[in-house]
């Protein structure tokens, strides 16, 4: 049986070069290279894009929405890393361990990858809505530290610039309107009706991030608080080598690293507070789960692969 062909359309972006590392390396696929000089040309590219079995997309929105325009081939099966169709009718989303999207995902000819900040949110979020723990019309706020990697490449140059300015050096808040590109995916796919505050913050590390919601106990369904949500987030991940929920007692030292899953295709939920407040927290790579790990795991399950290979757990 021939290798499924594949194309990368934007490798040259932080989440294409990513994703390329991961399959280098893989000799059951053929990967799809344009050459240097041609990578904006539209007929190459229209002509790799029919060419290939499945195409990864990671561009910016609107280059992703011209891309889909170009295939006409009917067996061409895209991974859109953009932010482009995460709400878009027609487009999976890929997060294989909601409960039900991975046979989704398998037969999907469309699947939009999820955001990072999404990713961590959703994790914590969709279980308890989904389950009927936490209201739809709950009043939530999400707060989150993110590595810079994922502002793309002009971010990247700022921080590792020689001559940097000093201001980058702490932690900063952005997205200060308060209406983030995630947010309509954190909603839709959530199930929850009412816009979540979220105060996502760049810091000064390349990779890695968390994601953190508090509730306060009220909020939810039941009492003990805490050893239902262990045992409802234990329950719903079940199984999954990808998503891990943590021990009671993690984490020992007191602190939760925003870094600590650099490099890492995984991702880590906790559960801490007490019995009036709680702190949910996902700790993940914003360029692992959060995109090119994500995106690879979606292209095995599409193509019956197995789910984590090329994957670093």
């Amino acid at each position: 049986m021939s290798k499924p062909k594949i194309y990368i359309d934007g490798k040259e972006g932080t989440t294409g070069l990513q994703i390329y590392e991961r399959l280098g390396e893989r000799d059951d696929i053929e990967l799809l290279l344009i050459d240097e000089e041609k990578r904006k040309d539209v007929e190459e590219r229209r002509k790799l894009l029919n060419a290939a079995d499945l195409v990864f997309l990671c561009l910016p929105d609107a280059a992703a929405c011209e891309a889909v325009s170009l295939v006409n081939n009917e067996h061409t099966r895209i991974i859109d890393c953009s932010t482009a169709h995460r709400t878009a009718e027609g487009w999976v989303y890929g997060f294989p361990e909601l409960h039900g999207r991975r046979e989704q995902i398998k037969a999907a000819k469309r699947v939009a990858n999820p955001g990072c900040y999404a990713t961590g949110f959703l994790s914590l979020m969709r279980p308890l809505v989904e389950m009927g723990e936490l209201a739809s019309d709950a009043f939530v706020t999400c707060h989150a530290l993110s590595g810079y990697t994922g502002a793309g490449k002009k971010a990247i140059a700022q921080y590792t610039a020689p001559d940097r300015e000093q201001e980058l050096d702490s932690p900063r808040h952005y997205a200060v309107a308060l209406a983030h590109k995630h947010i309509p995916e954190m909603m839709a796919v959530s199930g929850l009706k009412r816009r979540p505050i979220f105060m996502p913050m760049i810091c000064d590390f390349p990779q890695g991030m968390t994601v953190t919601v508090p509730l306060f106990a009220g909020q939810l369904k039941q009492t003990g608080a805490i050893e239902k949500l262990r045992a409802l987030y234990g329950e719903y991940y079940k199984g999954s080598t990808v998503v891990e929920l943590r021990p009671a007692d993690a984490p020992a030292c007191g602190f939760i690293g925003s870094n600590n899953l650099a490099s890492k295709d995984t991702l880590q939920i906790f559960v801490n507070g007490n019995e009036e407040q709680l702190m949910l927290t996902a700790r993940l790579d914003n360029l692992g789960k959060g995109a090119s790990g994500a995106a690879v795991q979606n292209m095995n399950l599409m193509l019956g692969f197995e789910e984590t290979k090329g994957l670093n757990i």
